[in-house]
């Protein structure tokens, strides 16, 4: 089955909006795989041992969506938009949790000798860029916002231009020196 056409993903938010209920089942088939890339493809950038699995991260984005009173969905890319954001929050509150002094507070038991080989390994951790997420919207909410639709919401840049009502340029513009300054502040930490 070809997935639903933007326009009618539209058409579908735009009446669950009015409080029609068939349109919400019709939606939820209509984005569960979109929604489900996005999952994977967050996880793909997680550790290995990860504890989420996607399934899990659509259901909560999900249910987090439905309940939304005070959204009025625009179109497909402001609703994936929205998403893309309710997904990062999951996993940064999860990664959060894991953290905690009550569950170890995410030390991990290595012996001397093998801890100078560590140094230098894994990937950005998803709590250090939240954090210098955050310290780019105090400076340039665009730029955050942004970053936040490209990376995580996977969305085009035609469809974050679009969101934000600026041009294409504007957005590769911000995209850039965006993944500039975050890859610095991480560099920091």
């Amino acid at each position: 089955m070809e997935p639903p056409a933007a326009d009618q993903i539209t058409e579908k938010l735009l009446a669950c909006a009015r409080g029609d209920r068939a349109a919400l089942d019709e939606l939820i088939p209509a984005v569960y795989g979109e929604l489900r890339r996005m999952a994977d493809r967050y996880l793909r950038q997680e550790r290995p041992d990860h504890s989420l699995q996607p399934t899990a991260l659509v259901h909560e984005a999900y249910l987090r969506l439905i309940d939304q009173r005070q959204v009025h969905w625009q179109n497909r890319a402001h609703f994936f938009g929205v998403a893309a954001q309710m997904m990062r929050r999951i996993l940064v509150d999860h990664a959060k949790a894991c953290r905690r002094d009550k569950r170890g507070g995410g030390a991990h038991k290595v012996p001397l000798d093998e801890a100078s080989n560590l140094i230098g390994e894994g990937s950005a951790d998803l709590v250090a860029l939240d954090d210098a997420m955050k310290r780019l919207e105090e400076i340039d909410p665009r730029k955050s916002r942004v970053v936040e639709l490209r990376y995580f919401g996977g969305l085009s840049v035609e469809e974050t231009a679009q969101i934000l009502d600026i041009s294409a340029k504007t957005v590769m513009r911000d995209w850039n020196l965006a993944k500039a300054w975050l890859y610095q502040e991480i560099s920091r930490e």
